[in-house]
Order: structure tokens, then sequence, then C-alpha cells
């Protein structure tokens, strides 16, 4: 594994200003590491706070520092493991947002890099729940001003799910830099689901404008009913190119490696993964090793833990989502506009 320190600096001043002082920032326990370096790119102290677990498994957080009328912001990255449980997270996380409000916090603004349960969004099956809606009236009901996620699923679901602000924030900015290491060789951007084309789109425009030539674009074929996947169509400019094949997550790997398959039979001459969130489910190591996947890059929204041991490890690189995180929150603390940063 390749731990990469993004090159990417923002262009606005959400980190080049001063915070106000009723800002405080707050990281839970399961995401301290990177609640720690968003506070150093921000060069604002974490605020303390205290969590507590029970012989019961009952569980209390509380600010240990005065939060009246102030503007809150929480990081807690809702996936689960490596030792707690998604809905312990999330349920810390609500209580912590209560918490808060109830001790005078005037705004507070959940920041979820890795949002829990996004991925149903919507019914393909007779009384399927929505879980996204649902977890959209338990941030609201907790008390959450806003919430900003990092590359969610479907931009368009969240956006809808949610009564208050929400901010879904692109990897583009964060990839663009590994994009760029390839230097002249002709580059293809791949999406590998109908359902991701604007996701691909997006990134890249934004890789265009970063490099100053063309960049190709293509896209597979995938149909999903009951966990069995089929589709085989490619269509696209891969022959001879580099593929940067970009999704918003890797659970299983078997959607990238049919992508990078196919693409590696039209000619593609390498293939790059680049996905925000590396979940790496059972069968993702195996899948994974496929030679068709050159490379694997991640953020360290969620990280590579259930990697661990084995060897295709050694394919990944993580790129830091801290200072994009922070950037979002500089600015949403000072008022200005996060165009650039998120999904449209």
């Amino acid at each position: 594994m390749t731990q990469a320190q993004s090159q990417w600096s923002p262009s606005g001043a959400g980190t080049q200003g001063t915070l106000p002082e009723r800002v405080r920032l707050f990281a839970l326990d399961a995401t301290a590491e990177l609640g720690a370096a968003v506070s150093r790119a921000l060069g604002r102290p974490l605020t303390r706070h205290e969590e507590r677990s029970f012989e019961d498994g009952e569980h209390k957080g509380r600010p240990l520092e005065s939060v009246g009328d102030a503007d809150c912001y929480v990081i807690q990255s809702l996936h689960g493991g490596p030792a707690d449980s998604v809905n312990d997270k999330l349920c810390r996380m609500l209580f912590f947002i209560g918490a808060l409000k109830d001790a005078g916090a005037a705004r507070v603004t959940a920041v979820t890099p890795y949002l829990c349960y996004a991925r149903k969004d919507r019914r393909t099956k007779p009384f399927d729940p929505v879980t996204t809606r649902y977890i959209g009236a338990l941030f609201e009901a907790a008390g959450a001003d806003a919430l900003v996620s990092l590359e969610v699923h479907n931009p368009a679901a969240f956006e809808n799910a949610f009564r208050r602000r929400t901010v879904t924030l692109s990897a583009a900015p964060l990839f663009v830099d590994v994009a760029a290491r390839f230097g002249e060789a002709p580059l293809c951007v791949l999406s590998p689901d109908p359902g991701g084309v604007k996701r691909a789109e997006l990134f890249r425009e934004t890789l265009e404008a970063r490099i100053g030539r063309p960049v190709g674009k293509a896209f597979a074929d995938k149909h999903r009913s009951a966990g069995v996947v089929t589709g085989d169509l490619l269509v696209g400019e891969v022959a001879g190119a580099t593929v940067l094949l970009i999704d918003d997550l890797i659970s299983t790997g078997g959607t990238i490696v049919r992508a990078a398959r196919a693409a590696r039979e039209a000619g593609a001459k390498r293939v790059i993964a680049l996905a925000a969130h590396g979940l790496f489910m059972s069968g993702a190591a195996e899948a994974l090793a496929d030679p068709a996947v050159e490379r694997v890059v991640i953020t360290d929204a969620v990280p590579p833990f259930r990697l661990a041991g084995s060897s295709t490890l050694g394919k990944v690189e993580v790129v830091a989502c801290a200072p994009l995180l922070a950037e979002a929150i500089g600015r949403m603390a000072t008022g200005r506009a996060l165009t650039d940063l998120v999904v449209f």
C-alpha cells in the first residue's frame, strides 16, 4: 500500500483565512486520525470531548468545552469496522449532535466522509425500504443543520432525502493529481456502469482542464438483480489508452474487474481504478488481484483495513481527503462558495 500525499491545493480561501472564533471542530473517536488531519489543515485544534461506553453496551458523548452559540462541525466516517459497527458509529454521532444542540450550539454540521446506507436510495423490490431517506430524518431529528459527505452514491437522492443543507463533495480534485502523472499518454475516463456516467464526466472535465488536452470517455453496461450482475457492452475510446476507471466505491470489486477486463479486451493499455471509498468486502482481495487492474487508488475516508495481510494491498494507493474536507469546512464557516468542490 502506498500512502500518497495529495498535491491538490484549494483555489478558494477556505483554509487560507482565519476561522471565526465561534467555530468548534469535533472528531469522534472512531475517526480520530482523520479528524486530527482535518484539524491540522485548518490550523484549528479539535475541541475536547468525552465518549464513554457502559457495561450494557450503552454509550454517552458530550463536549468538554462550552459550545453556546457556536458553529460546530462533527467529523465521523460512517463505515463499519474495524472496531465499531456502522450502527454504533451512526448512533453515537446522532447522540453527540443532540448533545451539542442541548448545550446551546447555534449550528451543527455533520461531516461524514463516508455516509452509511446511501446505496439504498430507491425501491428495487416490493416493500423495499428507502434507507437514505430514513437517515436524513434521523439527522434532522437529532438537530443537524447541514450534512457534508464525500462522493455519495447518488447525489440527487442524497439531496432529496435531506430537508437540511447538503454538500456532496467530489473526489475529482484529489484524483486529478494521480491522473496527471501519466504525462503525455492518451487518457480515457471510464464509468463502470451507466449510473456513474455523470461522475465520470465531471472527473473527465476536471482532468482536461488540469492537463490542457483532450481526454477520452467510455462507459460499461451493468445490470444488477438479486445480487447478480450482468452486461458486457463497452462503448468508448479505450484502445491504446491509459484508462482511468472512476467509481464512488469498491465493495467486492466485481464491478471494477468486469469493466477493467472489458477495457483490456477493447485494447486499453493500462487500467487504473479510482474510487473515493474502498470498502473491500469479502472477495475483494481476490477480485482486485486480477491483472486487468494495474492499480487501485482510494481516499482514506475508509481505511483499507480489510485488505491487511493480502498481497492485493500492494496495488492500493491511499490519497488523503483531509485537505478537501478542511477546505469545505473552512469555506462553509466563512460563507464562501463551494462551487468547484461539489458534484452538480
